[in-house]
């Protein structure tokens, strides 16, 4: 049976300002309404006998990995928590010392969470090709057929075919400029390098070992040392931090004498950019893009993405135009690689635009920040049902709560009451309290905070049943 590991690291700064560092493009519905891309990276894995993904991701995205996960029933699916990124090769490291520590040495399916791909039944179809090779002890990777000359991905040039779509590899090249990707696309044995893989877990263990044996110790000293926590594995923060940063393709792929790559033609995409996505979006007769509330005059070949307000075009063409509650970007078609440029502005001012979008999910629940201003701040806030706010107090902030609909549990001090739709309650400075939801429908409430600091670093926790410091 296979186990998919799926890679969900990785910030996507490129889809700023939809992407945000606590909420990334993986965890975000790019190209389905109800679904994020990892989602539907899990979903279409459904027909095949496999067994429930073990996922990789940031120590900052756990809860929201867990909760889409919990979303279509994955409950009991693993999540491998990372302290610091190290790139690909350590982390499939992670995963593969992981899943042989069970007793067993199975094929690893290595995916991105967030790709897309159109066809399944062709992904299916190569994936079952893969399989077969990766038993006879090669390490696959997958590569797509191009459909034109891209100077934004890696590619692989096919060596002896295998059979009609499989063939050792005869070298990976990196991302070349435009007349060398034209050369590679008239050429015809050139797929581009897609980052999924399918191997035996110990084949990838013993070619890490000959190649970079260095990768390979600081992984198993930070496995030997983890930590599980129901479904989540911690791996020891300080040994992992010392593991050097390197991608499969350059620890293993490019070194080993195994590597086979299976030719995927499949409608395949790693939307890396706004452009990416208007390339595989639906379009009008005029070539545009639009989601949300977006009207149109004399527009062409442009993507419009409106998240909460009305936005219209006039007379513009080969734009991208995203607006989100708190930032609005419009850029260029031919530009969309440079937003990251943008995010590292941002950071650089000392802002927050990067780091969370104004709605922040907690595994709780989420809080919108709505208003802001000298001493004052309010916020909506949504606690699921059975959901519990840590045990908390505040050095410099009072704060004022509202319900709106449900009915809150609240903890004041040494008192315990529940608050009703269209009542209220007050929370003193500097008093031990918390917010529970014993309902069965969210609790939506309004808070007011006051003081002369209202920052998110001013909570002083004394119990949490998340886990959180």
């Amino acid at each position: 049976m296979l186990h998919p590991v799926i890679m969900a690291g990785g910030s996507g700064s490129r889809l700023w300002p939809l992407s945000r560092q606590l909420n990334p493009k993986q965890f975000i519905s790019l190209t389905d309404d109800a679904l994020s891309m990892l989602q539907q990276t899990v979903r279409r894995l459904s027909p095949l006998a496999v067994a429930q993904p073990l996922l990789i991701c940031n120590e900052q995205h756990r809860f929201l990995a867990a909760e889409q996960l919990r979303q279509l029933g994955l409950n009991e699916a693993k999540i491998i928590l990372e302290p610091v990124g190290r790139n690909t090769a350590p982390a499939i490291a992670l995963a593969a010392l992981k899943l042989r520590a069970v007793g067993d040495d199975p094929l690893m399916l290595v995916l991105a969470a967030d790709h897309l791909i159109r066809d399944t039944s062709a992904f299916h179809r190569s994936i079952e090709q893969a399989q077969g090779l990766a038993e006879q002890g090669k390490l696959v990777t997958f590569g797509i057929v191009p459909t034109h000359a891209e100077t934004g991905y890696g590619y692989i040039q096919q060596g002896t075919a295998l059979s009609d779509t499989s063939f050792t590899v005869s070298r990976f090249v990196e991302k070349p400029d435009a007349a060398t990707a034209a050369g590679y696309l008239a050429a015809g044995d050139y797929l581009w390098n897609s980052g999924m893989f399918l191997f035996r877990a110990s084949r990838y263990l013993e070619e890490l070992a000959s190649h970079r044996p260095d990768i390979l110790r600081a992984c198993e000293q930070a496995m030997a040392q983890a930590s599980d926590d129901l479904h989540f594995t911690r791996v020891d923060a300080e040994a992992f931090a010392a593991c050097p940063d390197d991608s499969i393709d350059y620890a293993v792929m490019e070194k080993t004498a195994d590597a086979a790559v299976v030719s995927l033609d499949a409608g395949w995409s790693d939307i890396g950019s706004w452009s990416a996505l208007w390339e595989v979006t639906d379009k009008d007769a005029a070539g545009n893009a639009a989601t949300g509330d977006v009207m149109l005059h004399a527009t062409r070949d442009t993507f419009v993405r409106a998240e909460h307000r009305l936005v219209a075009t006039v007379g513009v063409q080969d734009l991208v135009i995203v607006e989100t509650k708190d930032a609005v970007l419009v850029a260029h078609k031919d530009h969309t690689q440079d937003v990251k440029r943008i995010v590292e502005q941002i950071k650089q001012d000392g802002r927050h635009e990067h780091m969370n979008h104004r709605e922040v999910y907690r595994p709780w629940g989420v809080y919108d920040s709505i208003d802001n201003g000298d001493r004052y701040q309010v916020k909506r806030i949504t606690v699921k049902p059975g959901a519990k706010l840590s045990v908390q107090m505040h050095h410099h902030r009072a704060e004022h709560w509202i319900v709106v609909s449900g009915t809150a549990k609240v903890t004041n001090g040494d008192t315990t009451y529940l608050v009703a739709e269209n009542q209220s309650t007050y929370i003193p400075i500097g008093q031990v309290h918390a917010l529970e939801n014993p309902g069965v429908i969210d609790l939506e409430l309004i808070e007011v905070q006051s003081g002369s600091y209202l920052g998110e670093d001013d909570i002083v926790r004394f119990e949490d049943r998340y886990g959180r410091a």
